[in-house]
Formats: structure tokens, sequence, C-alpha cells
């Protein structure tokens, strides 16, 4: 069976390299780009920086900082407008998952008119957009690198995948100089993120030869580099490999797919705004554990790789040895569970059938190698909320 790999045409890697957004942008012949970003980074002047680099290459730039975390179809509208009121022919999005997502958003709507629940999974959209910049700021969605956004509808309340072609950036800066000031917490949760994204690719039942390559390469770098990041943030060294990681875990799902931990997560951040790292982090021991037996060798080559197992270790071994592994990173890293992030206990309840049911909706569980049913997500909600 042949596969398509889809990887963005620019990938620029290094520090300092959010410096050279001018001359990128320039590159793909852009002169009216929108720099989309968060509030929070305008205030910073990361944003004001990229947009200086790129009036220094000749571009009309305007800047619009009104994304939110885990955007949805209303906070849409105001970029949609910022994006038509600068005549924009280009977005360079800078931040985290969320102005990422949003900017890839932004890009299709400004070409294709309609709602954008319309182009929810299974719909998958390969036509025109804006050609995307993007310039992540945290080492963890990859979302610098993939295929899909995830927009919340803001009427039904449902996280929605979007994937497709259109989506996918036309270029990616990834300088790791700007997540040396993550704090702790955020560099646990993107870091998670981001080893999960790499584990669900090299399970999936749509994982190839490619995506594997760059999921092991992955988990290799976070199973070395993401507790000493955790513990240091100044580690230059560890900075950079988790940042490398992120945007090769990226890579790797973007051409393959994530499965039961993400299709659990999303309905988290719907219902109960947990940021999506975190929700992954809540996850996913308890979903590998209910996983691994239905493809233990994929699960053993991901313990060995993280360096958890070893060759002398029976592959049912070494995918024990990564559930465990998973459970002390939680610990280690200060995951919360539910409970411990206050969320209400009748409240999360009456609400895990819903979740059950928007899970499996997302079409990701079907792409795990053990496919559950409600009734087992809903048993997977209850074990992880305490």
């Amino acid at each position: 069976m042949s596969v398509d790999i889809h990887i963005s045409p620019v990938l620029r890697i290094g520090a300092g390299s959010v410096d050279t957004v001018g001359a990128l942008v320039a590159s793909l012949g852009a002169r009216r780009p929108l720099v989309v970003t968060d509030g929070f980074l305008a205030s910073s002047g990361l944003a004001d920086r990229v947009a200086e680099r790129l009036r220094g290459s000749g571009a009309d730039v305007e800047i619009f900082a009104g994304t939110i975390p885990d955007p949805t179809t209303e906070s849409l509208v105001d970029g949609l407008s910022a994006v038509r009121a600068h005549a924009a022919d280009s977005i360079v999005a800078v931040g985290g998952g969320s102005p990422i997502d949003t900017a890839k958003a932004l890009a299709v709507l400004a070409v294709r008119e309609g709602p954008m629940r319309e182009l929810k999974a299974p719909y998958r959209y390969d036509g025109e957009a804006l050609p995307v910049v993007a310039v992540p700021t945290t080492a963890g969605t990859g979302s610098e690198a993939t295929m899909f956004t995830i927009i919340t509808d803001s009427e039904s309340g449902e996280k929605m995948l979007c994937a497709g072609r259109a989506y996918l950036p036309s270029a990616a800066i990834v300088d790791y100089e700007l997540t040396m000031s993550m704090p702790p917490r955020l560099t646990a949760d993107t870091g998670i993120d981001a080893l999960t994204h790499a584990i669900e690719a090299y399970v999936s039942k749509k994982a190839n030869a490619v995506s594997d390559t760059f999921a092991l390469s992955a988990i290799s770098r976070i199973g070395r580099w993401l507790r000493p990041a955790y513990a240091d943030g100044a580690d230059v060294r560890a900075r950079e490999e988790l940042m490398t990681a992120a945007t090769l875990a990226g890579i790797a799902f973007s051409n393959s797919s994530v499965a039961l931990v993400h299709g659990m997560s999303r309905p988290l951040g719907a219902h109960f705004h947990i940021a999506h790292g975190m929700a992954n982090a809540m996850l996913f021991a308890e979903v590998t554990a209910f996983s691994v037996t239905a493809a233990e060798e994929r699960y053993a080559t991901c313990a060995r790789t993280l360096g958890v197992a070893t060759d002398d270790d029976s592959d049912a071994a070494a995918a024990e040895a990564l559930v465990r592994e998973l459970r002390r990173l939680a610990q280690d890293l200060e995951v919360p569970t539910p409970a411990g992030r206050g969320v209400d206990r009748q409240e999360w309840d009456a609400l895990v059938p819903v979740m059950a049911e928007q899970a499996l909706a997302s079409g990701s569980p079907g792409n795990n190698p053990r496919v559950p049913t409600a009734e087992e997500i809903e048993q997977l909600y209850a074990a992880v909320y305490a």
C-alpha cells in the first residue's frame, strides 16, 4: 500500500532563526503578511520583533493579537476581519498551538467561505489557503508541522479536528531560544504532549516507515531531555532537543495519526477548559495501559527507545515498563488529575457519556491499536478522575 508523505517545504531550525522571518516570507512572494499572535506575546515584544523583521524585508505588516487559548469559531470572527481589512496575502503565526491553529483556520477561511463546522473530520480539505509561516514558541504541539487544526464550535461546544493539506504551513521557523522562558508547568505539559504525539503516531494503525522514523527520533530526545528541561528551564541543550523533538513528533503524527489519547483529550478542553497538553498528560498512562496488549511489539519499541527497557526484556515486559514510566513521568512532572485541578465530580460524571461519544466521533480512537467502545472510554474517564 502506498502512502503520501507531507512535510512543510521549509523547516528552518536553530537559534536566532526567528530573525530571518522577513527574508523567508519575502521568498514566498508575500508582501502583506498579517502576524497572528496572542496578547501575551504582543505585550512581550516578540510580535513587534517579528513585525520589524518583516518590514525590514519590505513587507506591509499588521498584527492581530486577539487569539485565545483553545480557539473557537467565534474567536475566528475578528481574526478573519483583520485578514480582510489588511488584504493579507499571508499569515505569520507566532505562539503556541492556539495561535498557530487560529492562523491555519484563518488562512483557509480567507479563501474558502462558509462555516468552520463544514470542515471538521472526517471531511478533508486539500484546497486553496493563504500561505502560513509558523513560528512556535512552545515545544509540544508540533502544529508548525501538521496538516491539522483544532477549533471549538462555539454553538455546540464540540472541539473539532479539521484536516487536510490546506492546513500544512508553507514554512516553519523552529527557534528554541523562543522557549527559554517557558515555566515548568508549560514545559511539562507541552513535553508530554509531544511524547503523546510520537508514541501515538508509532502505534497508530496508520503508521508507516517514514512516520516511524520521525516518531522514534522524537521519543528518544524527549526521554533524555524532558526532565532536565523541567528541572532547569535555562538548560540550553534540553530546550534545543525538546524543540526539535516537538517538530519531529508533529511530522510523525501528521503523516500517521493520533489515536485514543487525543480523541479523549479534546472533550476535556472543550468542557473543562483544560489545556490540550495537560489533558493528554492526564490520560496518557491509563490509555496506554488499556492499549498495550493489542500492540505489544510496538509499545515495547517505544519503551526501549525511551530508555526504560532493553533488548533483553520481552516485549510484554517492555510494554509494561512503558506504562510504569508514563505513571512516573506524570508524578515527576506533577501532572494533576482532574480532581486535583478542581473539576467537580458530579459535573465530570454527568459529562462522561457525552465526552465518550465526542471522542468516538472524532475518529481518532479508530486509529488506536485497541479500538474502544463508548463504555470502555467511559471507564477510562472514570479511572483518570481521582
